[in-house]
């Protein structure tokens, strides 16, 4: 008698299977993981933000009284998926520096056609600027942006549109998530790490997202803050 033993599935139809199963589980770690960053963000940032009230009134007055300009300066970034936003930080520079970046684009230490600007002692920087950006706290408005869902509290930092159009194809990856007010190569050099160096920690990140690595990103924040290295 003849035994018939059922059809066997073709081993490239089983690995399409088996890469659909992948991500399908694969989106919805995902999905969850961004729930429950967006709760972090604002358990976070809400008390935060009504505790660093005092200190935002000190900058802004100190500001005011330097020049007489105002005291936020507001940029266009790129967001996830290439969404425009707009990007607000204590103003740290002479209320002409964009006018005047190209008399010193030359002088940029990520390269002159670097995708990025980035120059120790830059003559743009006021002296109330010069020691918000050491300790960080010009970046401190963005806390707004991650109470709105614009950013996050961690993840690859938001580029300018003109940095964005010198990008390659893989320079884009960093745009496939919601950008954070830190970052891993922030906590580990900030600007002495050059661009391409930065965006391949950038991509690691992503590829291993996990709670667990924003926990230890924010927690090197702190000294990365406190000791500047790398800021200017």
């Amino acid at each position: 008698m003849k035994i018939c033993h059922p059809p066997k599935i073709p081993s490239q139809r089983a690995s399409q299977f088996q890469a659909a199963r992948k991500r399908i589980v694969w989106a919805v770690m995902a999905s969850n993981l961004r729930v429950v960053k967006r709760a972090m963000d604002i358990f976070v940032v809400f008390p935060g933000l009504l505790l660093l009230l005092p200190l935002f009134l000190i900058v802004a007055l100190s500001i005011t009284l330097h020049d007489g300009g105002p005291v936020l300066y507001w940029q266009k970034r790129v967001g996830r998926r290439g969404r425009e936003f707009a990007f607000p930080k204590f103003r740290s520079m002479c209320v002409d520096s964009d006018m005047a970046l190209d008399k010193i684009a030359a002088r940029n230490q990520h390269g002159v056609d670097g995708v990025t600007f980035k120059m120790k002692c830059d003559p743009r920087i006021t002296p109330c600027g010069r020691l918000i950006r050491r300790f960080s706290i010009d970046e401190l408005p963005q806390l707004w942006c991650v109470l709105t869902g614009e950013m996050t509290l961690v993840g690859p930092r938001p580029p300018l549109v003109s940095e964005v159009a010198k990008y390659s194809l893989r320079d884009r990856a960093r745009l496939s998530v919601v950008p954070g007010l830190t970052c891993i190569w922030q906590v580990s050099g900030r600007s002495e790490i050059p661009f391409d160096q930065q965006v391949e920690m950038d991509i690691d990140y992503i590829h291993q997202n996990s709670l667990w690595t924003d926990i230890k990103v924010l927690f090197k924040t702190i000294p990365a803050v406190l000791f500047g290295r790398g800021a200017y």
